[in-house]
């Protein structure tokens, strides 16, 4: 397998993760660094570039898109172009309308297009993901999200809460990755029957709260609050079936603090309608690494050397995402 040369624009908390999984991966080499702030690299060889247009001139095969969401789909429009595979953090672009144009230039490249749905790549969702396709558990009937987290003290002042350079709050941030998980577990794309949005605390543009009531073409209801005045860092998605039940219950990340990470299993043929009802068996698993960000590398590079195709963080799922955050706002109450 070739040894893939990169470049990432964008050397915030996320470009950072990115380059500790190409430095891990044996596949791929850091090239060089666009970011618009001083900054050091850990390789003294990395190249530092003043612009974006000096990034995707140089002699690289890839790009990794770690910046404000609002030059998002324009830095991935003008790489592809210039010949380089893309991979793209989330959220995707400020809105579907931009996505489209994404796609014209992805299918008039060639090139490998990605986004970065980590999520998808934890081990309690992957093992989710398998126990809900076997069809063990029957019908999926209905899913209750929760992720929230505690701001910070400046957190009025992080870049994301200002719309022109992030395009949304908390919803857009994090919330965007329950969404995501919804249609992952489902196949299937939602459509928004209500949503509520409202800054509760922080003096800030974009919201601080979302509380979202979602169906499914399946007619699966979700529910979903995203907050950030959760003030003790969560993530709970629980999905009910005809046979059982899934609660996927803490996300491992860099700071540990949404930890443990579990998936608790439970199963309804232990009923018993005199002792035993509402008391179904449960299996519960622990999950104490974190593999994702090599995963999701993986899945990107294997793509680029046609060893296998993105399935995860397609441009298809940046646009149906996008559509269904785009109706969230417009319907807003």
């Amino acid at each position: 397998m070739n040894l893939l040369k990169f470049g990432i624009a964008g050397y915030g908390k996320m470009g950072k993760i990115r380059e500790q999984t190409i430095f891990d991966s044996q596949n791929a080499s850091l090239v060089a660094i666009f970011e618009i702030t001083k900054y050091d690299c850990k390789d003294k060889n990395v190249q530092k570039c003043n612009s974006f247009n000096e990034l995707i001139n140089l002699d690289i095969d890839a790009i990794i898109i770690s910046s404000y969401v609002s030059v998002a789909s324009e830095y991935v429009i003008r790489a592809l172009e210039s010949g380089k595979h893309v991979f793209c953090e989330k959220p995707p672009a400020m809105n579907s309308d931009q996505i489209y144009d994404v796609i014209q230039a992805e299918k008039s490249s060639g090139k490998v297009l990605k986004y970065g749905f980590n999520h998808r790549f934890h081990y309690s969702v992957m093992e989710a993901k398998k126990t809900i396709d076997s069809n063990s558990l029957g019908r999926l009937l209905w899913m209750r999200g929760v992720y929230g987290k505690a701001g910070s003290i400046d957190f009025h002042d992080n870049w994301r809460n200002y719309k022109n350079y992030s395009g949304g709050g908390i919803l857009l941030d994090q919330g965007i990755h329950m969404l995501d998980l919804f249609r992952y577990f489902t196949n299937s794309e939602f459509e928004c029957l209500s949503s509520h949005l409202t800054s509760s605390f922080w003096d800030i543009e974009c919201e601080d709260n979302a509380f979202l009531i979602l169906k499914s073409d399946d007619n699966i209801v979700a529910t979903l609050h995203s907050s950030a005045t959760q003030w003790r860092h969560k993530f709970l998605l629980e999905m009910a079936f005809e046979n059982g039940y899934i609660n996927l219950d803490g996300i491992l990340s860099s700071s540990r603090s949404y930890t443990p990470e579990t998936m608790t299993l439970g199963m309804r043929e232990f009923e018993d309608v005199t002792f035993a009802m509402g008391k179904p068996k449960e299996t519960t698993t622990y999950y104490e690494y974190d593999e994702s960000w090599n995963y999701e590398l993986k899945e990107f590079i294997d793509a680029i050397n046609k060893v296998n195709t993105v399935k995860n963080g397609t441009s298809h799922d940046a646009l149906e995402i996008m559509k269904l955050i785009d109706s969230i706002y417009q319907n807003k109450i």
